[in-house]
């Protein structure tokens, strides 16, 4: 190498043959990516490893090369593993830092290493990757959420809550009939996850810059060493393309929203209003100044971070609401939404299981509560209908007019008496005294998907059926049919 090779590649190892002048510090500042794309360490070297293996079975490096490569790789490896290894940002990313490093350790071959691809395709096999993980490691925290959501359920199928509508007293259901319905919600999370990583495990390596390559490489041969199902059909949009992150982020917003509203709900659950539950003192906090405060610190954080998750969708999306083809610096910033987001989704589930699995549910007051507001409402007019043989919507009026009747003498379906009603109306003449329990309004509703706690019951065994059959299928969607 002459010295003025020399000189160029030190002003920038990557491109120094062009550039005669270092980067200003601003640019490296810009430009520095290392210090979060260093999580991809590990997806990098394997692709790198697979790469290398390729061109030796192609006659593109030799045998001796292609060794030499991988053992460098593989001690990278070790390094990164141990903490040993110092990333530079100087060298701006993580593919470079290893580089970097391989050629330290193995001298000039760690140059062939590169051949036939570009950090372009590079990048984007990178990041594939690590999606796919996140999406796996996702699934199995979702997928054992739901298992307590299904425990607590079963626990729980006959203790009967208010359900509401407009945040106003509805109709009774039960609490495992209320904590189902996440289980459902949860369902399509995994389903959704499952869809994103069928459609993203299409590997991009061998569409290099944008256009291909010269070189007589096999894609499918690293493809298949990496765990892709297929590659690219077209070099431009292997590149370019982040849909799979729009894909993972957006079923990421939907769970996170899930999370939220669940959250939402503890919140209120924990108040000495609702007095529905307690979460667990090792995930509620104190207050400085008021000794007996006990705050619901952990829900009321999963409710805000959701935001975080949101935020990043939106990021990402304004990222590449305007990039023309292929590759532009702009997708470096997919990386930190990406991170976050994950990192962000992990722990909310997490911390949202535990409170789920440690809360103490206080069956009397709900039950209590469910009889509140008039709930059996549509049990009388429903009564009516059947036994009466009045039109619904004359039976919906009837009882209405009952309810203000009672309501203007300061009193409520909950303790009148069936004798009180037909002394207002003849018609609630020979009205069962059940009829005015919540207890009763639950235990009829057994039509599919009721509230009924042999329903509830039945439910929760079959969400933990489903739960199981999406760990055996990618194939199965949430409403257990394949797909």
């Amino acid at each position: 190498m002459s010295e003025e090779d020399v000189r160029a590649r030190s002003v920038n190892p990557l491109w120094g043959g062009r550039f005669a002048e270092g980067a200003s510090t601003l640019l490296e500042a810009i430009n520095d990516s290392v210090r979060f794309d260093h999580r991809l360490a590990t997806q990098d070297i394997d692709g790198s490893i697979a790469h290398a293996r390729m061109l030796a079975e192609q006659g593109v490096l030799s045998a001796d090369d292609a060794t030499a490569i991988t053992a460098g790789l593989d001690r990278i490896s070790e390094e990164i593993a141990s903490g040993e290894f110092v990333f530079d940002p100087r060298l701006e990313d993580v593919h470079m830092n290893i580089e970097s490093r391989l050629h330290e350790l193995i001298g000039p071959v760690a140059g062939k290493l590169h051949t036939g691809r570009s950090r372009n395709d590079q990048v984007a096999l990178d990041n594939k990757m690590w999606v796919r993980d996140a999406i796996d490691r996702l699934d199995v925290l979702l997928r054992e959420t739901i298992d307590i959501f299904a425990a607590r359920a079963e626990q729980h199928h006959a203790d009967v809550m208010p359900g509401f509508t407009h945040l106003q007293c509805a109709q009774p259901v039960t609490i495992g009939h209320h904590l189902l319905a996440y289980c459902e919600m949860f369902l399509r999370d995994r389903d959704r996850l499952r869809s994103a990583r069928r459609r993203l495990n299409e590997s991009p390596l061998g569409a290099a810059a944008l256009a291909g390559t010269t070189y007589p490489i096999n894609p499918s041969a690293v493809a298949t060493a990496l765990g892709f199902d297929t590659v690219f059909r077209n070099s431009l949009d292997a590149v370019s393309d982040r849909d799979y992150l729009l894909d993972y982020l957006a079923a990421g917003a939907t769970l996170a929203i899930h999370l939220s509203r669940l959250a939402e709900e503890i919140v209120l659950w924990a108040t000495p209003q609702f007095g529905f539950a307690s979460i667990a003192e090792n995930l509620s906090a104190g207050s400085s100044i008021m000794p007996q405060k006990r705050n619901p610190d952990a829900a009321e954080l999963v409710r805000a971070k959701s935001g975080r998750v949101v935020g990043s969708l939106v990021t990402l999306l304004t990222v590449l609401k305007g990039l023309p083809l292929a590759y532009s610096r702009d997708l470096q910033e997919d990386k930190e939404a990406l991170f976050d987001a994950a990192d962000t989704l992990e722990l909310c589930l997490r911390t949202t299981a535990a409170m789920v699995e440690g809360m103490e549910f206080r069956p009397e007051k709900t039950r209590q509560d469910a009889a509140l507001g008039g709930t059996v409402a549509t049990d009388l007019a429903d009564w009516l209908v059947q036994t009466k043989n009045l039109p619904f919507r004359e039976a919906h009026h009837v009882v209405g007019a009952i309810v203000k009747h009672l309501e203007a003498q300061g009193e409520e379906l909950n303790g009148t008496t069936p004798a009180e009603l037909a002394s207002a109306d003849e018609r609630f003449a020979g009205l069962p005294a059940a009829t005015l329990t919540v207890e009763n309004a639950v235990a009829r509703r057994t039509s599919a998907g009721g509230t009924a706690p042999t329903r509830v019951f039945e439910a929760a065994k079959a969400v933990r059926t489903l739960n199981e059959q999406f760990a055996h299928h990618n194939d199965i969607g949430p409403g257990g049919k394949e797909l």
